[in-house]
């Protein structure tokens, strides 16, 4: 019968470190694509779960966007540099709601879904809000 406490039974730490290493290979070769309509949905529906905020905006066009240089959809676009992203979302909000309290609230919600989910670093989250609707508005 073998004694498993022996300590000689046990790998020692150059087997560990070996194996770490080796571990650490592997990940650093390996390589995750998500492509910008994914981080677009993932913002957007971040910013429509706030309360106060009604509907997204509209993004502006602009010579960027007729040349697809910066990802943008209803609402959201984005500008992606190394790891950092840097989001723009227009927003309709709720007349009755403290703008200011809304709009860091999107910024907090953007951010966490982006680093959480995503795995990006955020540079900034800029908020423009484009109009208020009143409740008789919305029905």
């Amino acid at each position: 019968m073998t004694n498993l406490l022996k300590a000689d039974n046990l790998p020692g730490p150059e087997h560990d470190a070996k194996t770490e290493a080796q571990s650490q290979e592997l990940v650093a070769a390996d390589r995750i694509s998500i492509a910008s309509n994914v981080l677009l949905t993932v913002i957007r529906l971040g910013a429509e779960r706030v309360q106060g905020v009604v509907r997204m905006g509209t993004t502006p066009g602009g010579v960027n966007r007729w040349l697809r240089r910066a990802p943008a959809e209803r609402g959201v676009q984005i500008v992606i540099e190394d790891q950092t992203v840097t989001i723009d979302v227009y927003i309709v909000v709720d007349a009755e709601a403290k703008l200011n309290i809304v709009s860091q609230n999107v910024q907090k919600q953007v951010a966490r879904d982006i680093e959480e989910n995503i795995g990006m670093h955020v540079g900034a989250v800029n908020i423009h809000i484009e109009d208020v609707v009143f409740a008789s508005q919305v029905d």
